[in-house]
């Protein structure tokens, strides 16, 4: 099959949408960054042969949870070959999975190290690592049939966790949503924001993993764990035959304590956006008028 004729149509089952992407070249840029880092690679991975390819999505094929990243680490999945494995975000993000029953082991370390998941689907909005970790509009824009092409197969999928804005931006366009809903309609980004689409899928929005949001505390263990304590609430009331509420930022993992922005939300539920929209907040200014307070802004 032409690459450059690929489209979310022509890939009719999981394993042609790998071997489509692994055989991609449709982002020269990309990959020659990919081949570059693999060829000179850093100290501590000197011994390793690094993958150096484009890095397909991974997980249960019976998926009903959806995870979307940005795109894969240079010495992460472009080394290991599968994405959020052997760097310091997919550590987060499968112990998560681990912990709210989606996978059988907390560590990503390489293809060959056992891990499964159960009910869940680990993909991303670029399949090659970028330089500066920013892939161009463009180039977001080949990768989009092949996003396009997992959620249309993954037909069970009932929840969603974007990683960060571009991803979650991907997977609006990816998946028909950005064209059939109003731009009021569109589900916003930010942390711990959830839309209940009109075929009952639930998009819950997250801060992405990443160092950048780690370590400057931005997105904290307890901010990062309310997110699938969320996502295994709505499919255990999907199974229920309930319409999952949206959680309490107070009902975090036992034990765990909100910090940062997460501690002053208020205890009551997070409300979907295009169910209802508030009146933005005012404040005087020195000549006595009110204006609207400007928004915080949100990391990727």
């Amino acid at each position: 099959m032409s690459v450059a004729r690929v489209s979310a149509a022509r890939l009719r089952n999981l394993r042609q949408v790998r071997a489509a992407i692994v055989a991609c070249g449709r982002c020269p840029r990309l990959r020659a960054h990919c081949r570059r880092v693999a060829r000179d690679k850093v100290r501590r991975f000197r011994d390793q042969e690094y993958w150096g390819r484009p890095v397909p999505g991974f997980g249960d094929r019976d998926a009903r949870l959806l995870i979307v990243g940005l795109a894969p680490a240079a010495h992460g999945g472009n080394r290991t070959g599968r994405v959020f494995t052997g760097d310091a975000s997919g550590d987060w993000l499968y112990a998560a999975l681990h912990r709210y029953g989606f996978a059988n082991q907390p560590r990503s370390t390489g293809r060959d190290d056992g891990l499964r998941l159960e009910g869940a689907w680990v993909t991303a909005a670029a399949r090659c690592a970028p330089p500066g970790n920013r892939p161009s509009p463009a180039e977001i824009e080949r990768c989009r049939p092949y996003l396009a092409a997992e959620i249309a197969l993954q037909r069970r999928v009932r929840v969603v966790v974007t990683l960060g804005r571009i991803a979650h931006e991907a997977w609006l366009r990816a998946s028909g949503w950005r064209e059939r809903l109003a731009p009021r309609e569109r589900p916003p980004f930010g942390h711990g924001r959830e839309t209940r689409l009109p075929d009952g899928t639930w998009l819950i929005a997250s801060y992405h993993p990443s160092r950048q949001n780690t370590q400057t505390g931005r997105l904290t263990p307890a901010m990062w764990e309310a997110i699938f304590a969320r996502a295994r609430a709505a499919l255990g009331n999907e199974d229920a035959g309930r319409s999952a509420a949206p959680m309490p930022w107070s009902a975090a993992p036992a034990g765990a304590r909100l910090s940062g922005a997460a501690a002053n939300r208020p205890t009551g539920a997070i409300r979907p956006r295009v169910a209802r929209r508030r009146k933005a907040a005012t404040r005087p200014t020195a000549d006595g008028r009110r204006r609207h307070a400007s928004r915080r802004s949100v990391a990727e």
